[in-house]
């Protein structure tokens, strides 16, 4: 069988939302995959910090930052952190206009210190807040803003109410940033990413295929919400979860049984990955 160079997203598609632990079966899906050659990465928003639990459960390297900082194995394979001068403007707009933040560099991350009180009024509907809700609660290493120390960032989280709160900064950085908005309402507010234009999840997956030799027509990506999309449209053959975007699961060519129902392991079997 031609080998096939496999992205994964991880919160909502690799494990259940806010969790570093994949169901049993992913994991052996995954490492079935491996020993009939084909190349397995993690293509995620998480930063390379925190991906870190998940990607020594075995894999080949990562797509992360959302297409920020990419690597194979020891391997750097592209690093495009945001200006300083963008940083400063970004973050001083959005915290006039009360969104709050926070921001990842390559080994840390920090978050307005009122963020976990903003979150308890949410509700379940979004992988996305459920994840930072639960790093919260549990410290996972989120510090606080008043303690970042300059590290270059790749990329700003956002939550507010409304669309309004994010005008004056769209006005000024639109240009150079793709403000990325969750498309689930349920939980009561908006959340989404600044992520730089010179990159996203589907240049990642152009960077590693090429640094491989891999036609793109024989990648598969795996994703469950709005932030997947450019893997999706950029991959030979998409799937989506169960538990995904309504929108993104009419983009994909394949919608899977939920992360929690072994969703991973029903379409790596279906699509003769292992």
């Amino acid at each position: 069988m031609q080998r096939k160079l496999i992205f994964l997203d991880i919160d909502g598609t690799l494990t259940p939302a806010g969790s570093n632990i994949p169901p049993a079966s992913a994991l052996d899906a995954v490492r079935q995959a491996r020993a009939q050659g084909h190349l397995v990465f993690l293509c995620t928003g998480r930063n390379p910090a925190m991906l870190a639990p998940v990607l020594a459960l075995g894999f080949d390297g990562a797509v992360a930052g959302a297409g920020g900082y990419v690597f194979a194995g020891d391997e750097v394979l592209f690093d495009c952190p945001m200006t300083k001068e963008q940083l400063d403007l970004g973050m001083k707009l959005l915290k006039e206009n009360g969104v709050f933040r926070t921001i990842e560099a390559r080994d840390a991350t920090w978050g307005d210190e009122d963020l976990g009180d903003f979150l308890s009024q949410a509700g379940d509907g979004n992988s996305e807040l459920v994840r930072w809700r639960k790093a919260l609660a549990e410290q996972l290493n989120i510090l606080p803003m008043s303690a970042y120390d300059g590290r270059p960032v790749y990329k700003i989280v956002f939550m507010c109410r409304t669309m309004q709160q994010l005008a004056p900064a769209r006005a000024a950085l639109e240009e150079d940033f793709n403000f990325v908005v969750q498309d689930v309402a349920a939980h009561q507010c908006l959340n989404g990413e600044l992520i730089n234009r010179k990159f996203d999840k589907g240049r990642g997956v152009r960077i590693v295929a090429e640094r491989f030799g891999i036609p793109i027509e024989d990648t598969i990506g795996f994703g469950d919400s709005m932030n997947d999309l450019e893997m999706i449209e950029t991959v030979g053959y998409s799937v989506c979860m169960e538990n995904g975007s309504p929108l993104l699961k009419a983009k994909s060519d394949l919608v899977c049984p939920a992360v929690e129902q072994d969703g991973l392991a029903w379409a790596f079997e279906k699509l003769g990955l292992i």
